[in-house]
């Protein structure tokens, strides 16, 4: 679960950090501090993959790897 990337950035549409999960489709979290949004964000990482794997769906393999900012 650990190895999916996380992106965290404040959001000030909705006065909160967002995480998105970008490997794992549509997995986002978010949460008042940068922390609660982290935690939440593993939260949803588990959950998404139980449900992945309940309806048999196929779990994308970490990629491992860093964006690269312009």
């Amino acid at each position: 679960m650990d190895k999916y990337e996380i992106i965290l950035y404040w959001s000030a549409e909705d006065d909160a950090f967002i995480a998105e999960v970008p490997e794992l489709a549509g997995c986002i979290a978010h949460g008042q501090s940068r922390e609660d949004a982290l935690k939440n964000a593993k939260e949803a990482i588990t959950l998404w993959l139980d449900t992945a794997k309940e309806f048999g769906d196929s779990i994308p393999e970490p990629k491992g790897r860093r964006l690269v900012y312009a």
